[in-house]
Order: C-alpha cells, then structure tokens, then sequence
C-alpha cells in the first residue's frame, strides 16, 4: 500500500517539476526574445529590417516555426512594453541560460543593432548595460560585435 501511495506521489510531482520546468524555460525564451526586441527599439525607430533579423534570429536561436516564433515575439513584445527595467529579464536569464547562450544573445543584439546598417549609439549603451548585467565577459562581448560586423555571426 505504502509503495502505491509511494509511486502516485512520485509520477505527480515529476509531471509537475517538468511542467514547472517547460514554463521556466518558456519565460526565460521570452526574456531573451524582449531583449531582443529592446534593441531594435533602442534607437527609437524600428525599421522592418530589425524586426525581420530579431524574428529569423529568434527562430533559428530557439528552433522554432513561423507560428511559434510570431508567437513568441508577440508575447514579448507585450512583455518589454509592461516592464519597468531590463533586471526582469536578465535575472531570468541569467538563471537559467549558459553562458555561451547569454553570449549568444548579445551577439545576436549586436545583429540586430548591426542590421539596419547604422549602429546608433543608444543600441551599443544597450546591448554593453545587458552584457554587463548578464556578466557576460569583455572579450567575449567584444568578439560578438566583431562577429556581427563583419556578418560571420550567423546564428547557430
């Protein structure tokens, strides 16, 4: 009897870890996906350009399709309009992203800063605030704009 009892409360609560775990990852995707966002809106003009490069990056970064990613960057935009500051967002991302995804995402900010072919000064103080609040190294803040200048940072 104690074993069945045992057995019921251990599958339950592993479905609820792992949906507890699906919806962390979910909040943390669209953390990312706002900063993202954040930095097409930096200079107080989004161009297509930017939206077009934060959604194809948005896609290959996560792995998602078209419907999903319009998804997301919905809800995230909704999100970065309701914040009140960027810690929201990096905390969350730094719980639970590698450091090599955060290095990831100031790339990818460095793209999208990059894609309408003028880097306006607000979205580099962006993109170096969210690198510092991640802790993302100097160096490897520093090879990610090379890396999106000279547009070999092709998402992985």
């Amino acid at each position: 009897m104690l074993g069945t009892i045992k057995k019921f409360f251990e599958d339950h609560i592993q479905v609820f870890a792992e949906e507890a775990n699906l919806q962390q990852q979910h909040r943390m995707n669209v953390a990312a996906v706002a900063l993202l966002l954040e930095t097409a809106r930096a200079d107080f003009n989004v161009r297509d350009e930017e939206l077009q490069t934060v959604a194809r990056h948005v896609q290959e970064f996560l792995g998602l399709n078209e419907s999903e990613t319009a998804e997301l960057v919905s809800l995230a935009e909704t999100e970065a309009k309701n914040a009140t500051c960027y810690y929201e967002f990096t905390s969350l991302i730094n719980k639970g992203f590698s450091t090599e995804d955060k290095i990831k995402i100031i790339e990818l900010m460095w793209q999208i800063a990059y894609s309408d072919t003028v880097l306006e000064k607000y979205e580099e103080a962006l993109v170096r605030k969210i690198a510092d609040l991640l802790y993302v190294p100097h160096s490897a803040f520093i090879a990610a704009k090379h890396r999106a200048q000279s547009g070999s940072g092709k998402c992985r």
